[in-house]
């Protein structure tokens, strides 16, 4: 085992705080890392808060994760010490279920681990994630990082956000001469616009924000619709391939159906903490338009998808952040005060104050 520090919750109503707890020792299958930089994803602060009602304490968040390997064990092929890994939402899965089997690990018949709040496969373990000094993880779920090495604060987003956008828009085949829409321009619909720009998609944001249209444009946007203004939304009806909905708050998802053409899909990845109101039917069978959903991505297609970014020089737009103002950030956060996403510069956690020693 190995003392491992970091920063916890303990309960639903208070702050994140100094938090020591112990790692297994790498294993013949095992790669250790040292955490340099890790994203704070929204989903860190509903699981922090248990806003899911699922949390298990003390929880240890983090799930965008980039490092440098320390050790490996024995029978460990495609990493060696010095190397720059990455590691997303999931450190472990069956291994041996159908979707397992394709590659599709987020989709496990039994349950993948996530890097935090567990549970563990086998033991039904908590787990820590990335707000930590170091991590240990099965070979299977490291992925390796090709970006150079000034960009690599910007990449730790790239293990959700980057792969939850990737996913839908590689699975529903966008590219040249398609037209897509993405809604919203958070931590995930900023990536969304890269990415599809990227693939060579036109690519139309919506926000009901009018001041975010320059930002948009700066990062890769052709043209930036005003939801709330129907007249822009309406030039626009039965014209979309393809809308990969971000936004995690319910709303109104015919306004966006209609824009769809005949067998036109809007995939949702924002997880709204109450429904979304119901749509319209005949805004779905009359173009057989379909509403779908994606979760994350499986580890082949997360390690080609941080390829693709290294390819095409995407990394997020970040705000580098201290450890000890992970509390700020959340309040932040919800205020939608970040452009576009948070990340701990884990130096300021081995050089802050030592962490006080819980029982994990």
């Amino acid at each position: 085992m190995t003392q491992a520090h970091g920063y916890a919750a303990t309960s639903p109503t208070t702050p994140l705080a100094p938090f020591s707890f112990e790692r297994r020792a790498p294993g013949p299958q095992d790669v250790a890392i040292d955490i340099l930089h890790c994203g704070v994803c929204h989903s860190d602060l509903h699981t922090a808060r248990n806003e899911w009602q699922n949390t298990v304490y003390p929880s240890v968040p983090g799930h965008e994760i980039v490092g440098r390997v320390t050790a490996v064990g024995d029978l460990v092929s495609k990493f060696r010490p010095g190397d720059i890994v990455g590691v997303g939402c999931m450190v472990d899965s069956c291994q041996h279920c159908a979707p397992c089997d394709d590659g599709l690990e987020q989709y496990c018949d039994n349950g993948f681990t996530g890097t935090y709040n567990g549970p563990a496969q086998g033991t039904g373990a908590n787990t820590f994630g990335g707000y930590s000094d170091h991590i240990v993880v099965r070979e299977q779920f490291v992925l390796r990082v090709s970006h150079g090495e000034a960009d690599l604060a910007a990449v730790a987003p790239l293990l959700c956000a980057g792969i939850t956008t990737y996913s839908p828009l590689r699975q529903w085949k966008v590219g040249p001469g398609h037209k897509v829409g993405i809604v919203g321009l958070g931590g995930l619909g900023h990536m969304g616009v890269k990415i599809a720009a990227a693939m060579g998609a036109r690519v139309v944001l919506f926000t009901t924000s009018p001041d975010k249209r320059e930002d948009a444009l700066r990062l890769g946007a052709h043209e930036v619709v005003v939801s709330k203004n129907p007249d822009e939304m309406a030039a626009h009806a039965g014209s979309f391939d393809f809308i990969l909905n971000t936004v995690a708050a319910p709303h109104d998802l015919d306004a966006f159906l209609v824009l769809l053409k005949l067998d036109g899909t809007m995939t949702l990845v924002g997880a709204p903490a109450s429904p979304h109101p119901s749509p319209t039917v005949f805004n779905l069978i009359m173009k057989r338009r379909r509403i779908a959903g994606s979760l994350i991505g499986g580890i082949r297609e997360t390690q080609e998808m941080l390829d693709f970014c290294a390819e095409h020089g995407i990394v997020s737009d970040i705000e580098p952040i201290r450890i000890e103002d992970i509390e700020t950030a959340y309040e932040r956060m919800l205020r939608s005060d970040v452009k576009y996403r948070f990340v701990i510069d884990m130096d300021s956690l081995r050089h802050g104050a030592a962490a006080s020693s819980v029982p994990a």
